[in-house]
């Protein structure tokens, strides 16, 4: 009787734990229901596919479906690195993602910190919603734009050019020297009113009380800036770095796809126009999930990696 005492004990503590949480659970039923959607949403596009990442290592056949196609093992995964463009993938891929993720992070932390000083609130809510309208803007229709801004001979630029005496021809999305630029100032425009919304969110978070005693101290504007808000929203800048690291190895595929031409093929070709040319335009399956595969398992070890050694040397972490 004396040594079931113990796992008696555990029992009826773990009974009273499930009745707790399901008190929990009624309690907040209605906020339950409304996470219902979004679980359900990741359930059936996030979750479920990813039993299909088992073509990565089968020769998919029509005929036998996923399961029943034959195991090849790593043999995708070792074409891929021995193909002579893997390299040239690799490398235009880190490029543009590091373009926007290292050069790009400091724009909306910016644009919130300038939004946050705006007095007026209607001239906020203008602007506000000014900088947010690009990102609904699809790249099709981005993409389209510049291509008429920067067309030769007729885009505006080279109206501009031409009226200050200059010849006014170049073609610039075709010009390999323009990509990166063109790449990175259309990112930025579409992007950056949106991403500034979580980070005004986090501003608005600091106790007011701070920024009170900053001004009896003396601070100035600028050191109210440096000492109190920045690190007032170092925890989501960090945050949401970390986070991002596990899209290192995408570099966005439609932004890219539809700006490569002739002239900027060398740099505009990537991880993602690369899966799907040869996943749905060459029939292969397997080899184009086995490089998806490659680019998640990276960006997952990356993200892992950074969070422990955020919360080694920072003490600050996502879990």
């Amino acid at each position: 009787m004396e040594t079931n005492l113990p796992q008696a004990r555990v029992g009826a503590a773990a009974k009273k734990k499930n009745a707790d949480l399901g008190k929990r659970i009624l309690g907040h039923k209605h906020l339950y229901l409304m996470l219902l959607p979004c679980i359900v949403f990741f359930v059936i596009f996030s979750y479920i596919p990813m039993g299909g990442l088992m073509l990565a290592f089968k020769d998919y056949q029509f005929n036998k479906g996923i399961l029943g196609s034959p195991w090849v093992g790593l043999t995708y995964f070792k074409a891929f690195f021995n193909d002579y463009q893997s390299g040239k993938l690799i490398k235009n891929t880190l490029i543009i993602s590091s373009i926007k993720l290292f050069l790009g992070l400091p724009f909306p932390i910016l644009l919130a910190l300038m939004f946050n000083e705006v007095r007026s609130r209607r001239f906020r809510g203008i602007t506000q919603s000014i900088s947010y309208l690009p990102h609904f803007l699809s790249w099709v229709i981005v993409i389209g734009l510049m291509q008429r801004m920067l067309a030769p001979e007729t885009g505006l630029l080279n109206e501009a050019i031409r009226f200050f005496g200059g010849d006014g021809s170049t073609f610039f999305m075709m010009e390999s020297k323009y990509f990166y630029s063109l790449m990175f100032g259309s990112h930025i425009w579409k992007s950056i009113g949106w991403d500034s919304i979580i980070y005004l969110a986090a501003i608005a978070s600091i106790n007011p009380e701070l920024h009170e005693a900053a001004k009896i101290d003396g601070a100035n504007k600028w050191h109210e800036i440096w000492h109190v808000t920045l690190p007032g929203i170092r925890l989501t800048i960090s945050i949401l770095f970390i986070l991002s690291l596990g899209s290192i190895l995408q570099a966005g595929f439609d932004q890219i796809y539809l700006m490569r031409t002739p002239g900027n093929m060398e740099l505009a070709d990537i991880l993602d126009t690369y899966i799907i040319r040869v996943g749905l335009q060459n029939g292969q399956y397997g080899y184009a999930t086995a490089v998806g595969l490659m680019q998640g398992v990276i960006g997952l070890i990356l993200v892992v990696t950074a969070n422990r050694a955020s919360k080694k040397f920072f003490d600050e972490s996502v879990w």
